[in-house]
């Protein structure tokens, strides 16, 4: 079995990939070169001989996935994001040692930070764990933004976005996830999850979201075997076949609305009696000729083999469970916050959303906080910008501050090894 993804991003990329539907490495590559825009094409060796023989062909007989093909014919075999990342081109070390601000997350927020503050000169790197422009960039249509009256794709949106902090030298990582954050002496160090470390006075923090699991039985078998939580990553696989979107807001109708461009049938089931998404984006939903709407609805188990085959549904008015056969879930149930890395560090509430005061500081000085990680964000693209511009304004103060304090001749303490986990 062939799949192409059709939201090419690198220009004439010919990048094949041999794996299987149910190896988890296969399933983690194809989310970064999903999350990349990057074109490529997916053959299934246990129903493609031929695949396997190039798996072999490139592994000394050995069965080892996933095998990925580049079109220089180059070869890489169970790469982790890192060397994926490498092979593309992307930037994933820090050029310097020392910044005046490093931003943790390259959504809106953190890259509107950055723009800001590298307009005023400071010092600016940003570390994005996935693809720069964040959950926006995987968007497929913000017709909110202002200054867009005929909406704008998340993609071009987000390379605009980049391409601008670039224009102002802010030094931009991807695949670089931030693992930890300590202090020493007067420096805030941030540790990446491939060993380095590069240290700052100021840091703020805008990891955005995951989003939420079910928590259903048979969700870890079958995610990127058919249960997926990004619609314009994964998507175009699915055409012509009957798909399920779960979720009533506005990510879960933006969803289903993409799907029916390539499914042959959405299904959106809705826990509630009613879609909470924007009056328009429902009005869509419901006059979609290939959408249906289940209301009163919650998935209760996923079922297949070694790849997604069904799900059971059950009505909550009645109680009765429900087969359905369909090829993908597409799940849009909520986000959770990326800060497990500052757990203990920083204030948060029970759910892990960074406290900040009214200048947006954290408990920890010098550590600032915006975006949908941030406790109160509206979780809106254009208040994410806003934040993140907010932010920037009072990290030039605290900087101001710290110089001041330093050209008065206070004492500050020596750069030492990193001794405080925060």
């Amino acid at each position: 079995m062939t799949e192409e993804q059709t939201n090419p991003n690198v220009a004439n990329s010919s990048i094949t990939m041999y794996g299987t539907a149910w190896c988890q490495d296969c399933k983690r590559a194809k989310q970064f070169f999903g999350e990349h825009r990057v074109a490529y094409t997916f053959i299934d060796v246990d129903e493609d001989a031929n695949g396997l023989r190039v798996v072999e062909k490139h592994n000394d007989g050995k069965h080892v996935i996933p095998t990925i093909v580049f079109g220089d014919g180059s070869v890489l075999v169970e790469p982790s994001n890192v060397a994926l990342a490498a092979k593309l081109g992307l930037q994933t070390h820090a050029e310097c040692r020392f910044y005046d601000l490093v931003v943790v997350g390259g959504g809106p927020a953190g890259l509107t930070a950055a723009l800001y503050a590298a307009r005023e000169g400071i010092t600016t790197l940003v570390m994005e764990r996935s693809v720069p422009g964040g959950q926006a960039a995987v968007t497929e249509l913000l017709d909110n933004y202002p200054g867009f009256p005929d909406g704008i794709s998340g993609a071009e949106f987000a390379d605009r976005l980049v391409a601008q902090c670039r224009r102002f030298g802010v030094e931009i990582l991807s695949a670089s996830e931030a693992s930890s954050m300590s202090r020493s002496g007067q420096y805030l160090v941030v540790k990446l999850a491939n060993g380095d470390e590069v240290r700052a006075s100021a840091v703020l923090l805008a990891p955005g979201a995951t989003y939420r699991r079910l928590g259903i039985p048979n969700e870890q078998t079958f995610i990127g075997a058919g249960v997926h939580f990004c619609a314009t990553c994964d998507g175009p696989f699915y055409r012509d076949q009957d798909v399920l979107v779960v979720g009533g807001g506005s990510s879960a109708a933006e969803g289903a609305l993409f799907l029916a461009k390539f499914a042959g049938h959405v299904t959106l089931a809705v826990r509630g009696n009613t879609l909470s998404a924007s009056e328009l984006a429902q009005s869509k939903v419901l006059n979609h000729p290939k959408i249906s709407v289940r209301l009163n609805t919650v998935l209760k188990e996923f079922r297949g083999d070694r790849q997604l085959r069904g799900a059971l549904l059950r009505d909550l008015h009645t109680g009765k469970d429900e087969e359905i056969k369909l090829a993908a879930v597409f799940v849009f149930v909520g986000l959770e916050p990326a800060t497990q890395f500052v757990r203990g560090g920083v204030d948060l509430d029970a759910q892990g959303f960074v406290r900040t005061g009214p200048t947006m500081e954290t408990s920890q000085p010098g550590v600032f906080a915006a975006g949908d990680a941030r406790l109160g964000s509206s979780k809106q693209l254009v208040s994410a910008a806003g934040e993140g511009a907010a932010a920037a304004l009072m990290i030039r103060q605290y900087l101001h501050a710290l110089r001041e304090v330093s050209a008065a001749g206070v004492e500050q303490p020596e750069l030492a090894e990193p001794s405080q986990t925060l």
